[in-house]
């Protein structure tokens, strides 16, 4: 469905061509400080302007409608909606006929027998992100925890510096670009998760996978594991306060943490939506046909994710807090 979480719940709504975006969080702890410039920041990090993301540009202003007073949260539901004002919807009618390869066009199209909002993608736009973002916002501050976000592998190469040549040349050619965002999260609080299925690795993981352009998700040293001896991969534990000498585990063991920094890898896909033509079956003809997609898309979304995937991963954190807080 469109919300998640146990006690800190997120409920989720809007198009991207509708008349407005937004989120709605419930199980807001009362008294946290908040204001709409809390929020200028991270949804600065996912808006546009870079070089290899989309000419859109929306104002993103947070419009908080609810669960604030006197600039404190009230412990009532928190709605935080933002304007639709840069739209252009001409631009994706032939999606109907022509599905975007990889893309919820024909899923969509076929779940909800022909009625979805297909405008800019309807509800699976990344335009909702922006409202994950502000969610991430708000809980951040229940969990202060410290955040490092940054991408390690683009297209295939781990060098940075080569990172803007890779994004020129695919922007040239019409075409589009993924890779891998590296996280790494300091000071969580100990001892949180609910094994079996809320474990740390469960919730998050959920939350991540949440986001459209997401395929691939590690914890610690991840899949490169596996070509270890349990001997080297085990943490040893090297004092009471549980440190450890390594972290391939990511800071987890058990599903529960463990003190140690959370790292997650996240893969982030090529954006579907490029301007290299393509072939796709175009449902009028029945038949194999050239589609040639026009509007206004990104050619690496991921520059814009690594703030939403970091987003996903406080919510996450925040209602693990809440719930491990509840039992106690």
């Amino acid at each position: 469905m469109n919300s998640f979480g146990r006690l800190f719940r997120v409920s989720i709504f809007g198009e991207s061509h509708g008349s407005s975006v937004g989120i709605i969080l419930d199980g807001v702890p009362a008294g946290i400080k908040l204001s709409k410039e809390d929020f200028y920041t991270d949804l600065q990090r996912r808006k546009p302007g870079s070089k290899g993301t989309t000419t859109r540009v929306e104002a993103d202003e947070p419009l908080i409608e609810s669960g604030l007073f006197n600039g404190y949260t009230t412990g009532s539901p928190l709605m935080i909606r933002f304007l639709n004002q840069n739209t252009k919807s001409k631009d994706y009618s032939i999606f109907k006929e022509m599905p975007r390869p990889s893309h919820a066009d024909y899923v969509a199209s076929n779940k909800y027998n022909g009625y979805e909002d297909y405008r800019g993608g309807g509800h699976f736009s990344g335009r909702l992100t922006t409202c994950l973002v502000a969610a991430g916002v708000v809980a951040k501050k229940i969990i202060d925890a410290k955040y490092e976000t940054k991408i390690i592998n683009l297209g295939g190469e781990c060098d940075p510096t080569k990172f803007d040549f890779i994004i020129s040349k695919v922007s040239e050619a019409g075409d589009s670009v993924g890779g891998i965002v590296e996280i790494k999260i300091t000071n969580v609080p100990k001892f949180i998760g609910e094994p079996y299925f809320d474990s740390v690795e469960s919730v998050i993981s959920h939350a991540l996978f949440s986001v459209g352009a997401v395929k691939g998700v590690e914890f610690g040293l991840g899949f490169e594991g596996a070509s270890l001896l349990g001997s080297e991969f085990n943490d040893t534990i090297i004092n009471k306060d549980g440190v450890t000498k390594t972290n391939n585990n990511g800071g987890i063991n058990g599903g529960i943490t463990n003190g140690n920094d959370i790292i997650i890898k996240v893969f982030v896909k090529p954006t579907p939506s490029i301007f290299k033509a393509q072939e796709t079956y175009n449902f009028n003809t029945n038949k194999l046909d050239v589609l040639q997609i026009e509007g206004r898309h990104d050619a690496a979304i991921i520059l814009r994710a690594m703030v939403v995937l970091e987003a996903m991963c406080a919510i996450s954190l925040a209602d693990l807090y809440l719930v491990g807080k509840a039992y106690k």
